[in-house]
Formats: structure tokens, sequence, C-alpha cells
């Protein structure tokens, strides 16, 4: 890629340099067709559009490319009667003129190479039309100077001049820009799956010239709209890429009819008009289908970063919601192993006596397996909701869903005096989601009733979970009230919204995180009731599987 020239080294620079004057070159004498008293006249520059994109992309300094390509061009591939002066002011009126419309597009318009935006495109295109412009009024007061030739020999040929340039940086600088700036460049198999297609744009438009040829001169005109087809199927299909190759292969083919069937100077030249209305269009056309799908991809680059982000977030809300019940939990399985060692013990004990009371033993043993697998639950439990990341979605009993869930916060809520009360009916439909996500928000919703009952030295604190099943349409609503505090109404309408929070060292997240996953099973998530000693949280839960995603 030449997209930093003045980062590459100096014989990688002159390599640069070289290798398009030798493009300038070879372009001009493929392209070279007419001659007017020692003057070229083909309305079709191709050499000007390459060096220009390098003058776009390396500076003014290389003018010197198109400086030294002119006079090559003009001594050795063009033959030109003209005088060495007068060679060597064409070459300095195109470098001086093309350097410094390529600087002023580059570092005051700020021309993004890439050519991204229409923006660039059309700055593109008013930079090279008023080059042209300038070079053939600076170059109409120099060929007189010519012995020669006459004002009117200069009127014949400027016009060809000034649509051979603005054609030429049309067509080929946009090209070269996106062939040597591309930050996307397709790998060789991409390249290969499209040689048939590119096959098939050749066909089409070798075929469309052939019909404007084969209807004659004066009746061709009239089918030129022909070539649109198979650019504007390009530029659709690929964007400005596709417009650059569809303009690119359009254009030689036209060059090489007209050379093939020795059409004159100044039809070629209004054929080219009509080419400069098909390039601007397929350019343009290109570009906004190109704007279009970078906007596309860059919206699914941001979806795709939020679903990252959410997911982190919620695993750093289920990891901060178990530190906060860390504790309380220890103190759960404390409990079952301390009365499983004293059931141990006494085990140990009554079978070292000399006539053991087995069915005693037996019955402290069974209570023993019975502390040791409800630890072994907490625990189990614990592990399974921190570690899962990624959901999975499957059909859940509701009732063992939230049995399992107050499992964890269970002990919490009575180390600070407060009991809870599940009220769910055994025969709940089943609902479709991830267990773990929706244990998360109930265990979010009962967490912050536990915080807030507590730090309202409430006595006798209160939360009660209910599960109700609801018709029209179907749905299950769980419900999670407490008599704390009650929540303030200036916070009532943005709870769920992130960075809301009434803890001083909260981070607002909680909420919004329980409202993504409910949303994301089908459902809502909405405050209740505020009113103290009567707050209560509900969400929802379809029962029709294909809302839940």
């Amino acid at each position: 890629m030449l997209t930093r020239l003045g980062s590459l080294s100096l014989p990688h620079q002159a390599a640069a340099a070289g290798a398009f004057l030798l493009a300038y070159v070879v372009l001009e004498w493929i392209s070279f067709i007419h001659e007017y008293k020692g003057v070229p006249i083909t309305p079709w520059n191709p050499g000007l559009g390459v060096v220009f994109a390098l003058m776009v992309l390396g500076g003014p300094r290389y003018s010197a490319v198109l400086f030294a390509g002119v006079v090559i061009a003009e001594t050795t591939v063009l033959q030109t009667k003209l005088q060495w002066p007068i060679i060597l002011g064409i070459a300095a009126i195109f470098a001086t003129v093309y350097g410094t419309v390529a600087t002023v597009a580059r570092n005051y318009l700020r021309l993004d190479v890439g050519l991204d935006h229409l923006r660039d495109v059309v700055i593109l295109l008013v930079a090279g039309v008023c080059g042209a412009v300038l070079a053939a009024l600076l170059l109409s007061l120099l060929l007189p100077l010519d012995a020669q030739l006459e004002s009117t020999d200069v009127l014949v040929a400027s016009g060809p001049f000034l649509v051979g340039d603005i054609i030429g940086m049309a067509v080929m600088t946009p090209l070269t820009l996106r062939l040597v700036s591309g930050s996307h460049p397709q790998s060789f198999g991409r390249l290969r799956d499209l040689v048939p297609e590119l096959l098939l744009y050749a066909v089409l438009v070798a075929a469309s010239l052939w019909i404007i040829v084969g209807a004659q001169t004066v009746d061709g005109f009239k089918f030129f709209y022909l070539l649109f087809l198979p650019v504007m199927v390009a530029a659709v299909r690929y964007g400005l890429d596709g417009a650059c190759v569809g303009l690119a292969l359009t254009q030689f083919g036209l060059v090489g009819i007209m050379h093939l069937y020795g059409f004159d100077a100044r039809t070629f030249t209004e054929f080219q008009i009509l080419m400069l209305v098909l390039t601007a269009t397929g350019l343009i056309v290109g570009v906004v289908v190109s704007e279009r799908k970078n906007a596309d991809r860059l919206v699914q680059e941001a979806e795709a970063r939020l679903k990252e982000k959410e997911v982190e977030a919620a695993e750093a809300a289920r990891y901060n919601l178990m530190s906060g019940m860390a504790s309380a939990l220890a103190h759960e399985i404390n409990q079952p192993m301390t009365a499983a060692r004293a059931l141990a013990r006494s085990a140990q004990h009554i079978l070292g006596t000399p006539n053991p009371d087995l069915p005693r033993a037996a019955g402290n043993l069974t209570t023993l397996i019975a502390h040791i697998d409800h630890a072994g639950s907490v625990v189990g439990h614990m592990r399974d909701f921190l570690r899962r990341g990624r959901p999975h979605i499957s059909t859940l009993d509701l009732r063992i869903m939230l049995d399992d869930a107050l499992l964890l916060v269970r002990a919490q809520a009575s180390a600070h005096g407060i009991t809870i009360e599940l009220g769910a009916a055994d025969d709940l439909p089943p609902v479709y989601g991830d267990r773990v996500q929706l244990q998360q928000v109930v265990l979010n919703f009962v967490h912050n009733a536990v915080e807030a009952i507590t730090e309202a030295r409430q006595p006798d604190g209160r939360i009660k979970i209910t599960a109700t099943r609801f018709d029209a349409p179907a749905r299950v609503e769980i419900s999670i009230s407490d008599n704390g505090p009650g929540i303030r109404k200036e916070l009532a309408d943005r709870l769920f919204a992130p960075l809301t929070t009434s803890k001083f060292e909260g981070l607002g997240l909680g909420l919004s995180i329980c409202a993504a996953i409910i949303h994301s099973h089908g459902g809502r998530a909405w405050l209740h009731s505020g009113q103290v000693g009567a707050t209560e949280f509900r969400f929802s839960l379809p029962l029709d599987q294909s809302q839940a995603r």
C-alpha cells in the first residue's frame, strides 16, 4: 500500500515514482490516436489520472513524475514536432497546475484518499475539472508561441485537451486510489471468484459498444445509454470499487473501438463528453452504495460491541451481587457443616459403645447426609450462577427456578432478620428462557429489597415473591414486594435507566440489566408501587416461546 509514501525509505519512494512514470508513458502509448499539426488531440489522458493519484497520495513533490512523463511521452511516444521550449513549457504547466490542485484537495479540502464518502468523490471531480480548465487556459497561451501553430489551431486542440484531462482523472484517479489505498483489499480467492462476473461485465460492455458503433456514427449516440447498464449494476453490487472497474472497462473498450474503426477526434470527443456523464453518475452511485454498506457494517459492529458490553456488565453485576451475599452464604453453609460434624461424632460415639444403638446411628447418618446435600446444593447453585456467561435457553419450571434463586439469598435475608415468602402455585405453566439470567433478575430485586429494609432499620422486614398466570396475552407475572421505605418520586420514573441509583457506592446497573434480560425474553419489567411499606416490582414472561430471543 502507498497510503504513507512519506514514511517509505528513499529507495522505495524512488521505486514508486519510477513505477508511476512507467505507467504514465505506457498509458500514453496505448491511448494515443489523433494528432493535429504535431499536437496530440486524443481526448483521453489516463496517465494524468494515475499520476494525479500519486500526487494526492504523496504530495506536490511527485509532480516531477508528471513533468518527466510529459517530456518522455511527447518526445518518444507521440514524437511531437513542437519545439523543446514548448515541450518543457507544457510539462511545467501540467506539473505545476495539477501538483497545486492535488495539494489544495488533500491539505485544504481534506480529501480522504480512500474516497469513502460522497464529499470526497465530489471534491475529486471538481478538482479534476478545475485543473483541466486551468491547464487548458495556460496551454492556449503557450501553444501560439510555436511558429507552426495559429490561434485557430489552439482552439481545435484545446477542446480535446480539456475533455481528455477531465475524463482521464475521473476514470483513472479513483481506480488508482482505491487500488493503492483500500483498507480492505480482496483476497486472491475472492478475486478468483469475481473473474466470471468480471468477464460478464466485459461482454456486456463489448456488446453495447458494438451496438453503438454498428448503428453508425450519427445514430450511435442514442444507444450510448446501453453502457449505463453494466456500470450501474457493478456500482450497485460492489459500491465504488465496482463503479471504478466498470468505468475503466467501458472507457478502455471505447478507446479501443474508436481506434479500431478510425473515428476522428471530433467524434471521439463527443463520445467522451457522454462518457463524462456516465463516469460522474457511476462514481456517485458507487460511493453512495459504499457509504450505505459502510454504515450498515458500522451499525452491526456497534451492535456486536454493545452485546459484548451487556454480557460483561451482566457478568460483573452477577459477581457484585454474589459478593454482597458471600458472608450470609458462608454462614448458610457453615451451619449444615457444623451440624454434620456433630452428627458424625455422635454416630462415631454410638458405634463405639459395647451395645451400639444402630437405629439411632443410622438416623444420625441420614440427617448428616441431608445436611451435606443441602450445603452442596448451595455451593453448586452459586458456582453455576457465577460461571454461566452465555445464555442457555430451555424450558423452565418457574417454581423450581424461584426456589433455587431464593436458596442463594435466603441466608442473607435471615442474617438481617428479614423473612422471605414464596407464593407460587405448583401448577404454573412452564416458561422458556435462560435459568441463570432469570435467577439473576429475581436475586437483584430481592437483594435490593434486603438492602433497603436493612438501611431503613425496618423491624420485622418482609419480602414476598409471587407468580401469577394471566391471559390476553398469555404470560406469567412475577412480583417482588417488601415493607421497606419505598422509592423516592424523583427516582421512580428512571429506575431502569443505566447509572440510576440511590446507593452511595452503587453503579446503577442492576435494574437496567434486569430490564435488558427481561426484554430479551420478550417481557417487560416495571415498578408497580413505590409506596412506603408497599414497594412492589413486577416483571412478565410470555408463555409463547417464539417471543423469547
